[in-house]
């Protein structure tokens, strides 16, 4: 992980954002043929300009996120084509897998990239992703924890005991041996404080984003994650930066519309953390237009990077302000492919002003 732990609310910055590139895609015929052309291209472009990581999520059986049905997959194709960027899955849904293939696919994608990998882990969140796995649904937040544990002992080499094809009990340890002697371990958040405290007592990261919950939230759940022990904090945010932030504005707003729209059923039907199950279609469209046109609203003003690099700067500070140390800006939310890449660079202007300032500090 990249930070200490947050200096005392009020107390001056002593380090730089990092920035990474999250992807998120939706499945749609506008990439037919060039599927993965943004991700890679995108990949090559973060190692060569500095930033972080490059994050690819695990989605299943449907169009939001459907690009991404294996982050190791993903992960592996960025590792061939980069030399330095961290390569993360943002996430892997422990439950849906044997803590053995976890531990033995990242190991192979840990080798590829010379020791580049690190891996969030989420609990799940739909239950039709668990059409993989039935049986872990009803138990999914006990098995992470316990699957979070045994993928790190795999990842430093122990032996476990698991029952093999006859029943009987059998010590297996996994190969190839990773590079990294322990595995840079995150877990994701749709925003319960109970997994900020239990990431933090994990000695784990915490992936969240501001889907549901606004910055004071996120302040009060941050210092929970603090008080038990968490010291590296990543906030996923949409992002696209240019110039003129009116001209932003416009020209995200269709994109990010149709993107909103794509996920707002599942969302609402999810009961994220706890929260109420809401059936889509028992709303009125109108009504589910208004609360797609209200996210976009917040999203451009309170919730993203979406706006010039002025802008874009102040947000960085209230991140700062908050404990955020990562940023890990999902850009790939329906813009055309090179107006994605064209905004990049800006991306990469504020890493470098963020590193300055980090070395300014000593």
């Amino acid at each position: 992980m990249a930070h200490s732990p947050e200096p005392p609310a009020g107390a001056a910055p002593l380090r730089g954002m990092d920035f990474s590139l999250f992807y998120f895609a939706s499945d749609s015929e506008e990439f037919a043929g060039s599927r993965y052309r943004l991700l890679l291209d995108g990949a090559r472009f973060a190692d060569a300009h500095g930033l972080a990581a490059v994050w690819t999520p695990e989605r299943h059986f449907h169009p939001f996120g459907g690009l991404y049905p294996n982050p190791a997959v993903t992960g592996a194709a960025v590792a061939a084509v980069t030399e330095r960027v961290a390569i993360r899955a943002g996430s892997v849904v422990a439950p849906l897998h044997h803590p053995l293939r976890i531990a033995e696919e990242w190991s192979v994608v840990d080798n590829l990239s010379g020791g580049r990998v690190g891996v969030s882990f989420a609990s799940g969140w739909h239950a039709a992703d668990f059409a993989l796995r039935p049986e872990a649904y009803a138990d999914r937040r006990r098995l992470l924890t316990e699957q979070v544990r045994q993928v790190r002992d795999l990842w430093r080499g122990e032996a476990l005991a698991f029952p093999d094809g006859t029943g009987a009990e059998v010590k297996v340890s996994v190969h190839p041996r990773p590079v990294q002697p322990e595995l840079p371990t995150w877990i994701t958040s749709a925003g319960g404080v109970e997994t900020f405290r239990a990431a933090g007592a994990m000695g784990a990261g915490i992936l969240t984003h501001l889907l549901g919950q606004d910055l004071d939230d996120l302040a009060h759940k941050i210092g929970e994650y603090r008080a038990a022990g968490g010291r590296h904090v990543v906030l996923m945010v949409h992002t696209y930066l240019d110039e003129d932030a009116d001209r932003v504005r416009e020209l995200v707003r269709e994109p990010l519309l149709r993107y909103l729209r794509g996920s707002l059923g599942l969302l609402l039907g999810s009961g994220l953390d706890g929260r109420r199950r809401i059936d889509p279609a028992k709303l009125h469209p109108d009504d589910l237009e208004f609360l797609v046109r209200r996210s976009f609203d917040r999203y451009v003003d309170d919730c993203g990077l979406l706006g010039s690099p002025e802008t874009a700067a102040r947000a960085v500070e209230r991140l700062r302000g908050i404990g955020v140390d990562e940023i890990a800006c999902l850009i790939d939310f329906g813009l055309p492919a090179g107006t994605v890449m064209d905004g990049l660079q800006r991306i990469a202007d504020l890493n470098a002003r963020e590193n300055a300032q980090e070395n300014a500090h000593g």
